[in-house]
């Protein structure tokens, strides 16, 4: 029977995918963010190291997208106020990317065993996807406010300029932007950058 119970449990802990559902204690500290998930530190190093991307500008990009929520989803969309129709995109996990993006970063990288709901497989597409904004576009891989539009608009949108007529999105980008540059600054002081 104890090993029924204890296989039941690692059943339901490797159903799970490794997401964590709730945030670190403090999002506006990075070094306190990777003091207490010390496996953040080690998934976005694998990711600097393989895409050039930095630790500072990803963090900031999960913050903004999912506040470090490994199940995160969009919100629901109402029919005349009060009926459930469905999420507004299926954007999911830490880096709340879409279904056929996801599908193509696993095409592309050969890691078709990733999930969006485990942090080293989240960082690795945003380092890919980012990766493809510097190749394609000329960003800055230090630039977080232009490399958060290429990846919220996606490359051919960034590419046409359809973050131009976004005030509200420009505004977003520059504070992603804001906490890079503030989680750069702590990463130093605690040594983790």
């Amino acid at each position: 029977m104890k090993k029924f119970l204890r296989l039941a449990v690692l059943m339901a802990l490797v159903s799970c995918g490794g997401g964590e559902r709730t945030a670190p204690r403090n999002l506006d500290n990075a070094c306190a963010i990777l003091d207490e998930r010390p496996h953040y530190l080690r998934a976005l190093e694998a990711t600097e190291r393989r895409w050039g991307i930095p630790r500072n500008v990803l963090m900031a990009t999960i913050h903004q997208e999912s506040k470090f929520i490994g199940n995160a989803k969009t919100p629901h969309k109402f029919a005349l106020g009060i009926i459930p129709m469905g999420r507004q995109s299926s954007a999911y996990g830490y880096s709340q990317a879409i279904d056929g993006t996801w599908d193509d970063y696993r095409k592309a990288t050969g890691r078709f065993g990733a999930k969006r709901t485990r942090f080293d497989d989240a960082a690795d597409f945003m380092g890919w996807y980012m990766n493809e904004a510097v190749s394609r576009h000329g960003v800055s891989p230090y630039d977080a406010t232009s490399l958060y539009l290429a990846y919220h608009e996606g490359l051919a949108g960034y590419g046409r300029g359809t973050h131009l007529q976004k005030a509200w999105l420009m505004r977003v980008a520059a504070n992603v932007g804001e906490r890079s540059q503030t989680y750069q600054n702590q990463l130093i002081y605690c040594g983790k950058l």
